[in-house]
């Protein structure tokens, strides 16, 4: 099977990453913001989605990047902070501001989420190789609350109050 390779310039690009990553295990140190380049990078081990029917349940390894971004705020979690708890990315949305900036969100399972401010949508995934077997296909009950977080259903937004952790460029 070959390598995906995708990009993001809008919010419906966006959602295909989105598809995409749904369900990808992330740890915390898998994260980081790179303040001086305005990038924030990550690395994770997506389900193939796309698997041929019939054939066993398998994970790939992955690189995300979102270029221009001016700020990160994540609650629930610290990215490039060492842990052991697997994070479970739900899904990648979109709010957008004045145009075309706006914020992107990224809302783990358990309410973890990050949101990085951008100045317009710009993103890169690519497979990095390695897929491997799994035993059985991810729950969807944390997908159902990723689903409610995009309608409106949840709230994703991260403010101080909420002990949000903060990074500006």
């Amino acid at each position: 099977m070959e390598l995906l390779k995708l990009a993001a310039l809008d919010a419906e690009d966006l959602a295909i990453l989105s598809a995409h990553l749904q369900d990808a295990v992330l740890r915390p140190q898998d994260l980081a913001y790179l303040a001086p380049s305005h990038r924030f990078v990550l690395v994770g081990r997506r389900f193939d989605w796309s698997a041929p029917e019939g054939t066993p349940p398998r994970r790939r390894l992955t690189a995300l990047h979102f270029e221009r971004v001016m700020a990160v705020r994540a609650r629930g979690l610290a990215p490039g902070a060492p842990s052991s708890k697997p994070l479970d990315l739900l899904a990648i949305t979109f709010d957008p501001k004045e145009d075309p900036s706006g914020t992107i969100t990224l809302v783990f399972a358990g309410k973890a989420a990050i949101q990085l401010d951008v100045e317009c949508i710009e993103a890169r995934l690519k497979d990095l190789g390695p897929v491997w077997e799994v035993e059985g296909r991810p729950d969807h009950e944390a997908a159902e609350a990723g689903r409610a977080a995009i309608q409106g259903h949840a709230s994703t937004d991260l403010s101080t109050e909420d002990d949000a952790r903060k990074d500006h460029a």
